[in-house]
Parts: structure tokens; sequence; C-alpha cells
């Protein structure tokens, strides 16, 4: 009697397994291929990045 308890409660208490959707997976790769390119463009162009005009000559 105690064993098909413990069966049975063990039962009630294991999650139910579900398939793992395939978007799910793809969309985690978009979303850590775009923070990847982020961080990159954070890198190269940081806080002490600055763009200098450059001056036109109007000598000929």
């Amino acid at each position: 009697m105690a064993h098909t308890d413990i069966t049975r409660a063990r039962g009630l208490l294991a999650p139910p397994l579900h398939r793992a959707s395939p978007y799910a997976a793809l969309g985690a790769a978009a979303l850590a291929a775009m923070a990847a390119v982020l961080m990159a463009g954070v890198m190269v162009l940081g806080p002490g990045v600055r763009f200098d005009e450059t001056t036109v000559s109007t000598r000929p």
C-alpha cells in the first residue's frame, strides 16, 4: 500500500513533459546574435571615439 501511494505522489509532483518549440530556440539564438552585434558596436564605437570633420581647402 505504501509503495502505491509513493508512486502516485511522484506522478503528481512530476511536471508534465512537453516538447520544446524550435521557434523558441530560434528566437533565443536571434536575441543572442543581436546582443553580440550591439556589444561589438559599443566596443568599436565606445565613449572615447570622436569623429573629426575634415576641413575643406579652398585653394586651387
